[in-house]
């Protein structure tokens, strides 16, 4: 008896060894299995974005209806430039799906058409203030209070709510052309009212308006609104270059320590809005290297000028394009370019952001 449990208990073992093995082998050999193919779903959706966007009035509003939409996706984040979020757009108009993960563009691609079901969701609006509205986008409820959403961070409550289309083809979306400032949208539009507002669109001929624009902290784990732990790199903060001496459509780690250090910011003042501490980043100049200035990858902001409206492109110190220095014939003025993107509103300004550089044309 001792004998056969003593080989029913080495089978075992083995069975289970051979089985830990199994799991395992891919992470030494660092070959994967490729995943399942996703067949989708085939739903029935019974709202458009603009008339989710119409839901929204005055505050976030938690859904708790069987609501469905459908879109197709119109960012990747594989360029770097998009960050834990993505786009959909139909006929009517675009919209923010807070997902909270990274790596986007391989589970959905550009092109990929999906349903969101709405229920137990929240729609909210990132970027409003008294001069205007910001984006009416799509997450959970913020727990803090701080936000009027939240990300989707859970990926099993991402896969209940977002759902790809069963059958469709994944196919670049094309983007709607805006040649008018008149086509733009006002401070106060939303997806409801101007169906170019979040959507995939490009603008043409460009021209840029000499200003730039970058947000720092000194230390951004410590409270992010207060005025103490802030610089803009703005014309409002010291007169004279409007730019900060900002010649690129990025600004990494590297490149903004090289711009901190060569002194060429050091009148700017620490504070925000119209709060200032009464200090300046040449104050903590110490040995040359600014040790009370964090030093990290930036989003930068240029601006440009369709008629007489200001446009303000960002972008992230973390896109692959980052640091890339912008043509001298744009920022003389001598050439124009076209930039294709996703059309938003901040506090009731015009911004805009590409997937890639390749999404910005210079016309010479």
């Amino acid at each position: 008896m001792k004998k056969i449990l003593l080989i029913a208990s080495a089978l075992f073992l083995l069975g289970a060894c051979q089985s830990i093995k199994d799991e395992f082998t891919p992470v030494f050999t660092f070959k994967y299995p490729e995943p399942p193919a996703e067949e989708g779903e085939i739903l029935v959706p019974n709202m458009t974005i603009a008339e989710v966007a119409g839901l929204y009035k005055t505050g976030p509003v938690d859904i708790r209806r069987n609501l469905i939409i459908e879109g197709v996706v119109t960012t990747t984040d594989q360029p770097g430039n998009f960050y834990k979020t993505l786009y959909i757009q139909d006929y009517t108009g675009g919209i923010e799906l807070k997902m909270g993960r990274n790596g986007l563009y391989n589970d959905y691609p550009l092109g990929q058409h999906l349903y969101v079901k709405l229920n137990g969701l929240t729609i909210g609006m990132y970027g409003k203030n008294n001069s205007g509205n910001g984006m009416i986008g799509i997450g959970f409820t913020d727990p803090t209070g701080d936000y009027e959403t939240a990300f989707l961070e859970n990926k099993l409550l991402i896969d209940r709510h977002v759902i790809k289309v069963k059958g469709a083809t994944v196919t670049p979306p094309e983007p709607e052309v805006i040649t008018d400032e008149k086509d733009l949208p006002y401070k106060n539009s939303t997806q409801k009212s101007n169906h170019f507002l979040g959507k995939f669109v490009t603008l043409k001929g460009l021209k840029y308006a000499n200003e730039a624009f970058v947000l720092l902290y000194l230390n951004s784990k410590q409270d992010t609104k207060s005025y103490t732990n802030r610089v803009f790199l703005s014309p409002s903060n010291v007169p004279g270059d409007p730019t900060a001496g900002i010649t690129t459509w990025a600004m990494s780690k590297d490149k903004m320590t090289e711009y901190l250090t060569s002194g060429r910011w050091d009148a700017f003042r620490i504070g925000s809005g119209n709060n200032y501490t009464g200090k300046t980043l040449g104050d903590y100049k110490e040995d040359g290297t600014y040790p009370g200035v964090e030093k990290a990858a930036y989003s930068v902001s240029q601006y440009f000028m369709m008629g007489n409206t200001p446009v303000q492109l960002r972008t992230s110190g973390y896109s692959k394009f980052s640091d890339l220095e912008i043509p001298k014939e744009v920022l003389n003025g001598t050439a124009t370019v076209d930039m294709t993107g996703i059309l938003t509103l901040y506090q009731g300004n015009l911004q805009f952001t590409i997937n890639d550089i390749k999404d910005i044309l210079v016309n010479y």
